[in-house]
């Protein structure tokens, strides 16, 4: 881990939260320009209200729907409408999908070359050279924290991966988080974005990468994960767990962001390149099992490690229970994903005889990198095929 006396910290220029601040963004967007390229998701009627606030100050906008998560087609299509349109701005309102799509068009769309000239592993990881349009995002999910990340998750239907674009430069000018916009969801949306939000608050506290400034967004966003994922999931309109959710998916947004991630999102850029598979499902699926194997790994090979600490305290804050252990944390996360009625693998299309090929392939993610320890292949086999 970190030590408290070296570490850095970036996130988006300016963060807004709280019920009612879309109602700011018209007057904050024109701050930047007249020009917007409006990306959002396969339902366009969902950026309406951001639409209405855009005309009310007289900005020019033109819509981009990006129909499910992001392909280097849709960035590349996405790319060429915003040169198209000449924007000046790219605002992005929608769940993670359409926010990655849209901070990756922002940066595409002013640097020469092509997508593929900056993306990591099937690219060339070329770094930007000219800052991306002015980004601004506005999520209607609770679970990615996408609107304070420097980076955009991109499948690659040829390569059969999921990979990032990533630059400090892409951090968003402007995120507005309105917990409001959360509250029609449907219960499997809340329940699989909701599950990322909790995956995306334990890996970084667990990272080697973690500082004491991400460990505070950490336990915040693990107490209210713990508190209010289940009254979101079972009562959509619970106003208090419907906030809860969205600052800690902004608080592990801000986390990962600088503490990195961990096994779970090591597998997930593999597995939701090959398979056709919510995101936040897949985590939500490896979540207990991962946290199983890191912790019998760390006792046998890293028994001094802070990281089982780590896991303790997690345990303690996520099930508020003082007394709370780590061995008392993985039926409760088995338990939870059964009450939110989380598949397993299986169900995707992942069979046994796959798991050697997602475990190549998943050893070249980044978020490998965070892991408390390095799992061998047999232990990450393992966390695969009791996930099925």
């Amino acid at each position: 881990m970190v030590t408290a006396e070296s570490f850095e910290f970036a996130t988006a220029g300016r963060i807004l939260f709280g019920a009612g601040r879309l109602d700011e963004v018209g007057s904050l967007v024109a701050g930047f320009g007249t020009r917007v390229l409006v990306v959002t998701g396969s339902n366009t009627r969902r950026a309406a209200a951001l639409i209405d606030r855009l005309e009310e100050v007289e900005i020019y906008h033109q819509v981009f729907s990006v129909p499910g998560e992001p392909t280097t087609e849709t960035i590349q299509e996405g790319v060429a409408a915003a040169r198209s349109f000449s924007a000046g701005i790219i605002v992005a309102m929608g769940g993670g999908s359409a926010i990655d799509a849209g901070k990756a068009i922002a940066a595409v769309t002013t640097n020469p070359g092509d997508l593929f000239d900056h993306l990591e592993v099937i690219g060339r990881a070329r770094p930007l050279v000219q800052p991306p349009l002015p980004f601004v995002a506005i999520p209607t999910t609770a679970g990615t924290g996408a609107e304070v990340t420097r980076n955009a998750v991109i499948a690659s239907p040829k390569h059969q991966v999921k990979v990032s674009l990533r630059s400090p430069l892409m951090l968003p000018r402007l995120a507005i988080i309105d917990p409001l916009l959360t509250h029609d969801l449907p219960a499997a949306v809340t329940a699989a974005t909701g599950m990322d939000a909790l995956t995306q608050l334990l890996e970084p506290f667990v990272s080697i990468k973690a500082t004491p400034l991400t460990d505070g967004f950490c336990r915040e966003g693990l107490i209210r994960a713990g508190r209010s994922l289940k009254k979101a999931v079972r009562n959509g309109g619970d106003a208090k767990a419907r906030s809860d959710m969205a600052l800690a998916s902004l608080l592990g947004g801000l986390a990962l962001a600088n503490a990195g991630l961990g096994v779970v999102h090591g597998f997930a850029g593999p597995i939701g390149g090959r398979f056709t598979a919510p995101h936040g499902t897949i985590c939500a699926a490896l979540l207990a099992e991962s946290v199983r194997a890191n912790v019998a790994a760390l006792k046998i090979r890293a028994p001094g490690s802070p990281a089982l600490d780590r896991y303790q305290e997690a345990a303690r804050l996520i099930l508020g229970k003082k007394r709370a252990t780590v061995a008392d944390l993985v039926p409760w996360l088995e338990e939870l994903t059964r009450d939110l009625q989380i598949p397993g693998l299986r169900a995707f299309g992942i069979q046994t005889n796959q798991i050697e090929e997602i475990v190549r392939q998943s050893r070249q993610a980044s978020s490998m990198k965070g892991n408390p320890i390095v799992l061998d292949d047999d232990e990450l086999a393992g966390i695969l095929s009791k996930s099925l």
